[in-house]
């Protein structure tokens, strides 16, 4: 497994005659090292039709420097990258086989080649606290960088210089008191995410897509079509799947909830444009979702139950805990933890999940828009905001008017209406604005009331199950018993929080 890095820095655009200030001067550094120098020679890889850069991925060898090897950078939130990192090897034209493969779900089968060069002229020095701690290190880079071939077949050279700064154990006050410092001084903030995206030109080539203004009569702008809007948010959300599922091929803590997330998400929308994108086609990737997200979510709850009991068996009086509870607690959950990672993992490494993602891709590619696709997305997106909204307040009428166990059953149908509700309002705020975010609020509201009541449903019947364990093995039963008395009060208590709670909520998604 790669050596894992989370990167946080900042990058500046800054002209050939730029002069770094003196960085000492910055509130909490105390001194500044001498610069140290390094050449840096980056081979950078990617498919033919760039599906790492479309991923926002870059896969580098780098010689030179204190970190030389094979880099894999992902992005994390905020301004932060994952890098995983593995030694330099033998392979030099292509990716060792370990480097590429948790990529598997964005290469979809393609083999990566070089497709830029980079040298870097980079001087670094270190910021230090008053005890000499490193805080961060800023790195002003000269970079001339080759395009190996660009769209045509020609080879293109470019070159800048930019300034990096990343923490090392400072914090994020830090990062942006040397940010301004550095603008005062004449540097420029970047939105660019890589040197590799300014030098295969992507950022140029999105400021040429960008639609031009006409010349000639005033036109009503009308915004966006619905169909433009629909492109842009499942392409979004396809990029979120891909990098769930790397994090699960790399083992990232939050990998088996992202992807759960990403498929939950992709699900919601596909079927909340369907007056924009023809169900027949969408209908069967719905299906594959749905069927991916479900048995990854089958690792998850015992994850969540575990996680439960062993906090209320901690809240319990000594006396009232009878048996190795604890120890099987720990074991279950451990258990439980492992089978969650390995079936995840199984599950991407199918070939039914390759075809999923190519499909998604083949979507996005040729998106099968209906007539109304190229209507103005305003009106388009305030009609799928109400009738989801709507979804969610008729599932809990109908709920209200069950008993028992029915309807915990149907409020588990409500918290599913309103988890699909805010994905779509979320998808679609950027465009729809404030009404989006309204219904977003009030569904994310009533997904956390009714997610409590369905976590104490699945914790009740770990309980069950934990009691038959016991008692096969010789164990008292008594501390389980406990346990589900306690996760179905607590059931009927989340139940009751919600009855309280619906009313406003229920105005909320009218608007």
């Amino acid at each position: 497994m790669p050596a894992d890095h989370l990167e946080i820095e900042t990058k500046f655009d800054v002209p050939l005659s730029f002069v770094v200030p003196e960085l000492d001067r910055v509130e909490g550094v105390a001194s500044v090292d001498a610069p140290v120098e390094h050449a840096l020679e980056a081979q950078y890889f990617d498919t033919a039709d760039l599906r790492l850069a479309g991923a926002r991925i870059t896969l580098r060898r780098r010689t030179g420097g204190p970190d030389d090897g094979w880099h894999v950078k992902l992005p994390a939130a905020g301004d932060a990258r994952r890098e995983l990192r593995s030694p330099l090897g033998r392979a030099t034209r292509r990716p060792p086989r370990a480097v590429a493969a948790p990529l598997a779900g964005v290469l979809r089968g393609a083999v990566p080649a070089a497709v830029a060069q980079l040298h870097t002229r980079r001087v670094v020095v270190v910021l230090r606290d008053a005890d000499g701690r490193p805080l961060a290190e800023v790195a002003d880079d000269a970079v001339s960088a080759t395009r190996l071939a660009g769209p045509d077949g020609t080879v293109e050279v470019r070159s800048w210089r930019e300034i990096e700064v990343e923490l090392v154990q400072g914090d994020r006050d830090l990062l942006a008191r040397v940010g301004e410092q550095l603008v005062a001084a004449g540097a420029e903030h970047t939105a660019r995410a890589s040197k590799l995206a300014r030098a295969l030109g992507l950022a140029d080539e999105a400021r040429e897509e960008r639609p031009r203004k006409k010349s000639g009569r005033k036109r009503r702008d009308r915004g966006p079509a619905a169909g433009e809007v629909a492109q842009a948010v499942l392409r979004d959300q396809v990029t979120a799947l891909q990098l769930a599922d790397v994090g699960l091929r790399t083992g990232a803590d939050d990998g088996l909830r992202r992807m759960r997330i990403a498929c939950r998400s992709l699900r919601a929308t596909l079927a909340a444009l369907r007056p924009v994108l023809d169900r027949d086609a969408t209908e069967p990737l719905r299906g594959e979702l749905r069927r991916l997200a479900g048995r990854l979510s089958e690792a998850r709850d015992g994850e969540v139950a575990y996680a439960t009991l062993r906090a209320a068996v901690a809240e319990l009086p000594v006396e009232l805990v009878l048996g190795p509870v604890g120890a099987r607690l720990q074991s279950g959950e451990m258990a439980a933890a492992e089978r969650g990672r390995t079936r995840a993992v199984a599950l991407v490494a199918e070939r039914q999940h390759l075809e999923l993602l190519d499909a998604l891709h083949a979507l996005l590619a040729d998106p099968p828009l209906t007539a109304r696709a190229t209507e103005p997305a305003g009106p388009v997106l305030e009609r799928i905001l109400h009738r989801e909204a709507r979804r969610v307040r008729r599932a809990a009428a109908a709920a209200e008017a069950l008993a028992g166990p029915q309807r915990t059953e149907a409020l588990h149908g409500v918290r599913r209406a309103a988890r699909r509700a805010r994905h779509v309002a979320a998808a679609v705020a950027p465009v729809a604005g404030e009404p989006a975010l309204e219904v977003a609020r009030a569904a994310k509201r009533t997904q956390r009331l009714l997610g409590g009541l369905q976590d104490l449903v699945v914790t009740g019947e770990q309980c069950r199950q934990l009691a038959v364990s016991a008692h096969a093995a010789g164990e008292p039963g008594f501390t389980y018993g406990l346990l589900l008395g306690r996760a179905e009060a607590g059931a009927r208590d989340a139940e009751q929080r919600f009855v309280e709670r619906w009313p406003a909520l229920d105005r909320q998604l009218r608007g």
